[in-house]
């Protein structure tokens, strides 16, 4: 057991409800007071951001979080404006950004070990205005679905709800996007990340093997004049023709890398998702990158870095 200055040094923000409730279900609450940590819990009272605050206002060195990644989100724009060290406790439904740290998502309480042999490491932080996020902003038919009533208890029957006119054609992101193929009017789909995505191969698709390239990662899906009967199906043949070495000027996708990414419209709010969250956005979207903004403290064993052969490839 640690004494009470460690348990002071650290707090851990948990949201209850994320990842059906894998914070109860792994027994993390116990775990982390066993490593010397307070645990703070989310509630209507306290949303992640102000718990993040009054932690550091009451002295913790250290902050930690377990929760999806809108409360990993949330935690770590406090973390980097204070200077102060983020643990990530992969709690969550999805947890991108703690699989693209590579720790263990099928033990989320290792994650705790970071508190006893962490190992320090810089990455970057994605900005939009005022908002930080650690993962990507979408825009399109995700950020539809955020907005369906019960998307968090009924995930498929929101996308199902929001799917058809996409597909048909009928519905599009009402802005156009600066790429550096030119101008994209009204493309369908609209992902701008935190450092790039892995496209190259399907084992590791969707991966970033790097937080800290200190560049967003951007794919534009463009409206295609005759609409395409699966829109996925559709943006994962037009990904394959990128990767075959396919120019993307003229293609259905235009996909680059740049620190700063601009989206325009004559409408004056965009929906939008960051990191799962949704939200309506003002234009002109303005998205950029903090480099090594944000320390993270790791455990010494993450099982899930991708062997050095694919991040060559």
């Amino acid at each position: 057991m640690a004494d009470a200055r460690t348990r002071a040094r650290a707090v851990i923000v948990t949201n209850p409800r994320s990842g059906g409730g894998k914070t109860a279900r792994y027994g993390l609450v116990q775990r982390a007071e066993d490593m010397g940590a307070q645990v703070w819990t989310t509630s209507a009272e306290g949303d992640a951001t102000s718990l993040a605050q009054k932690a550091v206002e009451a002295g913790a060195q250290v902050l930690g979080v377990a929760g999806g990644d809108g409360t990993v989100s949330a935690v770590a724009a406090v973390a980097a404006d204070t200077g102060r060290s983020l643990v990530v406790v992969p709690a969550g439904t999805r947890n991108h950004f703690a699989r693209d740290l590579g720790l263990d998502l099928r033990d989320p309480g290792r994650g705790l070990d970071a508190l006893v042999d962490g190992e320090p490491a810089q990455v970057d932080l994605g900005v939009l205005g005022s908002r930080v996020f650690v993962n990507n902003v979408s825009f399109g038919m995700y950020a539809d679905a955020l907005l369906e009533p019960g998307y968090r208890e009924d995930k498929p029957r929101a996308f199902t709800a929001v799917a058809p006119d996409y597909v048909t054609g009928k519905q599009w992101v009402e802005a156009r996007v600066d790429t550096p193929s030119g101008t994209v009017e009204f493309p369908q789909v609209v992902l701008i990340s935190n450092n790039p995505y892995h496209l190259a191969t399907p084992r590791w698709l969707g991966r970033r093997f790097s937080l800290a390239t200190g560049q967003l990662g951007a794919i534009v899906l463009k409206r295609p004049t005759q609409a395409p009967p699966d829109l996925l199906r559709h943006l994962r043949g037009e990904l394959r023709q990128h990767k075959r070495g396919a120019g993307p000027a003229g293609e259905g996708v235009v996909v680059w890398s740049a620190p700063g990414i601009t989206l325009h419209g004559d409408v004056r709010h965009l929906d939008a998702g960051i990191d799962g969250e949704a939200v309506r956005l003002p234009l002109p979207v303005v998205c950029g990158i903090r480099p090594g903004a944000l320390r993270v403290l790791l455990p010494k064993n993450r099982p899930g870095i991708p062997p050095e052969r694919a991040v060559r490839h």
